[in-house]
């Protein structure tokens, strides 16, 4: 026992263990700068949000700062996005990476899916334009045609060429509308309703597929379908004509 305390107390054990202790702090030393070399610690970048931007810009732009970059999806579709914009990515805006990070990319696709036209015959214009926008289209020009189906979709049309439900589109495509606009293309002669009750005028006019326009009266009405005809515009006249589907103003009193 005693000749290990001798020699701890030696000189050669306190400038060996100097060395080892030297060697020690030396070797951990060089691997932490090696480790921070290799892995270039303290050169992070900011990761900058790239959404909206056009992938023929993001090349250059990454460039500029230290970064590059992959296309990881190009399937997404956006009606409102020209095609190669930015929809997402990995890492997330502001984060702090290495320089050369590989920047991961969604994009809007270069095509747009196709997409069936939806049946839209006999429908009313507000409903076609919901049922469009549902299928991923849009509502064109609307081609008002003399029928008696006031803004009843009669047929669709695109680029100048006639639509069947079913046809299969690109998305996003305007989809032109043929529409009635509730007057025939059929003349008629103006009918005679001067004496008649109101509900005679209304069996008259619809017999003749035409409709009431403003009703005028003549003092306080209570019994309006009662009340009698005395004038009419346009007035009756054997020689006159009008479209089916227009309106006759009436002027009522009892």
């Amino acid at each position: 026992m005693s000749s290990l305390i001798n020699f701890l107390k030696s000189r050669f054990f306190w400038i060996n263990f100097v060395v080892i202790i030297t060697l020690i702090v030396a070797s951990v030393g060089f691997v932490y700068k090696w480790l921070d070399s290799y892995t270039d610690h303290g050169n992070s970048v900011s990761v900058p949000d790239l959404h909206g931007m056009n992938v023929n810009r993001v090349s250059s732009f990454l460039r500029s700062k230290n970064l590059t970059f992959k296309i990881a999806d190009s399937s997404a579709y956006n009606l409102d996005m020209k095609p190669g914009t930015v929809v997402e990515q990995d890492p997330a805006p502001d984060e702090k990476v290495k320089e050369g990070r590989t920047i991961y990319l969604t994009i809007t696709r270069s095509e747009a899916p196709m997409v069936k036209v939806p049946a839209l015959k006999d429908v009313s214009l507000r409903q076609a334009e919901a049922i469009l926008t549902a299928s991923g289209l849009r509502m064109g020009e609307q081609i008002f045609k003399p029928d008696l189906a006031k803004n009843a979709v009669l047929s669709m049309m695109m680029n100048g060429k006639e639509l069947k439900a079913g046809n299969e589109v690109p998305k996003g495509s305007a989809i032109d509308l043929i529409v009635g606009d509730g007057l025939g293309n059929t003349l008629v002669t103006v009918p005679n309703l001067i004496g008649l009750t109101y509900d005679e005028a209304l069996f008259v006019l619809k017999g003749s597929s035409l409709n009431v326009g403003s009703v005028f009266f003549d003092g306080v009405m209570r019994d309006t379908l009662n009340a009698v005809i005395y004038d009419q515009r346009p007035e009756p006249d054997e020689s006159a004509t009008i479209n089916q589907g227009e309106a006759v103003d009436l002027f009522l009193k009892r």
